[in-house]
This record gives structure tokens, C-alpha cells and sequence, in this order.
């Protein structure tokens, strides 16, 4: 299963393209100096995968690879140094990091690369895409083609930590149906931290804080509605329940949510330019900035139970996650034509035998390639004969 790559942000699709299938699947991942990879050709089915190995083997490094296809930080959010292999005393470091796929899409097959590497000016590095072997501008160009949605244990928390876990799941399905929309958060979030270091250091140029707080602005509320276009389409979605796992609503919750939800977007843009500038002063004692999507919530509901997620157990939370997932990958192949990757990391905790074969049944029905791990192989024997299982250990993977 293994082979060593030339380069893997370099490597094209060496085979025919043959008809299109309506899906998203990954068929060959490779991987150079990633995490405990040194390198690494994994060739795979359309169906779902299972990779099932000891703790520390390798599995959650390959989700994350594969999470990298889509925009953003990836499942872990690590700083990209941080994803670079440790080699052994032996070997020196590796600085840079590769991971490419070739996919099947409805358009045909595609070959993707990211990674870390050198940049034009000495001693510094940065994130590459590349597309079909074409240099893309940013990552953003990842999201029209890859959607991907992950959940892992760090989620079994999401309804119980703060807002901003919440705003980053929920910004994940945003861009699996609005792929612009990472790109709206990138600018929104850079203007942001820009804003609050004038305010840091005390400076008053009017200048500068109207043109911060007109991207704010404008990319703010386009993020805002986009979120709310999202939770209308995906609370109607989770409101139907899949087999036996819970029916969810879910809402927007915020100040901004308000005004996108009853004034037109200029209009939103206008208010929230004007609570920016009126706010400077307070904003700068208080040393955060008071108005604005970043303070915006996900409310999410368990209807069955008639409660809000987070009060009940830590199983009844991790099948309305799993609900929702569900639900998304549905809205997302009626709606872009083709589901979304799905990584789901140790899924089978706190999931009862009936809601592992529902899960089970549901992404095959889907003809969604759902990446799974787990320790306990045993765990997923109702997939026998409809999913690929790999054994992972020490960065190396065989069939089983």
C-alpha cells in the first residue's frame, strides 16, 4: 500500500478518466513528511473506509491529510509547521509537508495537491495549491471542488464550550455549500485582528479604522448571511431525524443573525459599519471588539427530548451531531450534486449497536466515502463486504 512519491503536490492522474460518477471519492491519497508519514500511496475504492489500528497508529493523521483537501486548518487547526513529519534522531527534520489526492467528481477525475513548501523570498514557507498540477491563488479554490466535514471526540464538548466551537463547526458546513464563504471569513477575521491591534496600541487615525471596518463590513455580513442560509436549509433537514437518531432544530443566535434575518444585506451593511465607528472607544477599554458575526452562536435543540443539546447526556449529544452531519451530507448532494467528504474520528464511541448500523447503512445509501477510524474492528462488521478496511500502524497501512 505504500510506495515513495517524486513529489506529491506535483503528481497528476495517471489514469482514464472513464465516466463521471455523481460522487466525491477520493481514489489515490498521497502523503510526504506529514505528521508520521514519511511517505505514503494509499489507493482506494468509492466506498466507505475504515482504518482501525492501536491509539497513536496513524488514523486521526489521515483524516486530517484529507481534511486539508478542503479550505481551512484542517480537523486539528494546527499551525502548518506543526503538521510537518518528526523524524527520528537519526533524520533530520522535515520543514516541508505534501498531501495530494486524485478524485473522482462528477466532472471527472482531478488531481489535488497542498502543502508547505518554499517560497520565492529566502528562509520562509508557504501553503501551496495546486490544481490538475495548475498553481491556485489561495486554498479557497479547494471548495469548489472538495467539500468536507469531520466530526471528532474534541466535538463530543460542542454544545457544552464556548460559541466560537460552534461558529468554526458550523463554518465547515457553511462552506461545503457556499465554498466563497471561507474566503469571507478569512477577510473578516484578518480585519478583525487588524482593528483590534489599532485599538491596542491607542491609535486614532479615523482612517484606518473606516477602511478595516468597511471589509468588517461587507465581509461580515456576507459570512452572516451565508450561515443563515445554511441553518434554514439544514434545521429543515434535521427536523425529519434519520432512522434512530434524533430529530435537532437548529438557529442562528446573535445580533448581526437579527438584522440579516429582517433588513436587506446594504442595510446590515450600513448598521454594522455605523456600530464599528461608534464603538471604538468602548471596544479599545475594553479590548475586544463588541459588534459583529464573531459574537454569533449556534443554537442548537434536541426535539425528541424537547431540550436544548447541551442538556442532554454526552450520548444523546453525540447522535444529534451525528444527526446533523447526516442531515448535511444529504443537503449537500441535492444541492452541489455530490455529498461531502465525510471523516468521522473514533465514531463509534457513545453510538449504541442499532445507531452504528443506521450510520452504517446511511452513508452507504448516501454513496458518501466516509473515512472512519476506530481500535475495534469488531465495531464495524456490520459494514463487511460494503466498506474498504485498512490496519494502520507506525505510518504504514494493509488491507485486511
Amino acid at each position: 500500500m505504500t510506495a515513495p512519491p517524486n513529489s506529491a503536490l506535483a503528481y497528476s492522474p495517471d489514469a482514464a478518466t472513464g465516466a463521471a460518477p455523481a460522487v466525491l471519492a477520493v481514489r489515490q491519497l498521497r502523503l510526504t513528511d506529514f505528521r508520521n508519514y514519511r511517505q505514503l500511496r494509499l489507493d482506494c475504492g468509492p466506498e466507505p473506509i475504515v482504518l482501525v489500528g492501536a491509539n497513536g497508529a496513524g488514523k486521526t493523521n489521515l483524516l486530517e491529510a484529507l481534511s486539508f483537501l478542503a479550505p481551512g486548518r484542517g480537523l486539528r487547526r494546527a499551525r502548518l509547521d506543526e503538521v510537518a513529519r518528526r523524524s527520528r534522531a537519526s533524520e533530520p527534520d522535515a520543514a516541508a509537508w505534501a498531501v495530494a489526492a486524485t478524485l473522482d467528481t462528477p466532472e471527472g477525475r482531478l488531481a489535488i495537491g497542498t502543502g508547505l513548501e518554499a517560497a520565492r523570498s529566502e528562509g520562509s514557507l508557504r501553503r501551496a495549491v495546486r490544481i490538475d498540477g495548475r498553481p491556485a491563488q489561495s486554498q479557497t479554490a479547494l471548495g469548489l471542488h472538495v467539500a468536507a466535514v469531520w466530526l471528532t471526540p474534541q466535538f463530543d464538548r460542542l454544545f457544552l464550550d464556548g460559541p466560537g466551537e460552534r461558529r468554526r463547526f458550523l463554518d465547515r458546513l457553511v462552506t461545503a455549500l457556499h465554498p466563497e464563504h471561507a474566503g469571507n471569513v478569512a477577510a473578516y477575521e484578518n480585519a478583525l485582528r487588524q482593528r483590534a491591534r489599532l485599538l491596542g496600541e491607542g491609535n486614532r487615525d479615523p482612517h484606518w479604522y473606516t477602511a478595516l471596518e468597511d471589509t468588517m463590513a461587507r465581509h461580515g455580513v456576507a459570512l452572516a448571511a451565508a450561515r443563515a442560509d445554511t441553518v434554514h436549509r439544514l434545521d429543515a433537514a434535521a427536523r425529519l431525524g434519520i432512522g434512530p437518531f434524533p430529530r435537532a432544530a437548529l438557529a442562528m443566535a446573535g445580533e448581526v443573525d437579527g438584522w440579516v434575518a429582517t433588513m436587506a444585506a446594504l442595510d446590515v451593511e450600513d448598521r454594522l459599519r455605523g456600530e464599528l465607528a461608534a464603538s471604538r472607544l468602548r471596544d479599545g477599554e475594553a479590548g475586544t471588539t463588541s459588534c459583529g458575526p464573531h459574537r454569533s452562536d449556534l443554537a442548537v435543540r434536541h426535539l425528541d427530548l424537547d431540550l436544548p443539546a447541551a442538556e442532554g447526556s454526552t450520548g444523546q449529544q453525540k447522535a444529534v451531531l451525528v444527526s446533523i452531519a447526516l442531515a448535511h451530507a444529504r443537503l449537500v448532494a441535492l444541492s452541489r450534486g455530490r455529498a461531502p467528504l465525510l471523516l468521522l474520528d473514533e465514531i463509534a464511541a457513545h453510538l449504541d449497536a442499532e445507531r452504528r448500523a443506521a450510520l452504517f447503512d446511511e452513508v452507504v445509501a448516501l454513496s458518501v466515502q466516509c473515512w472512519m477510524t476506530g481500535t475495534d474492528a469488531e465495531l464495524f462488521a456490520p459494514l463487511a463486504g460494503r466498506a474498504q478496511v485498512l490496519r494502520v500502524a507506525d505510518g504504514s497501512i494493509v488491507a485486511t
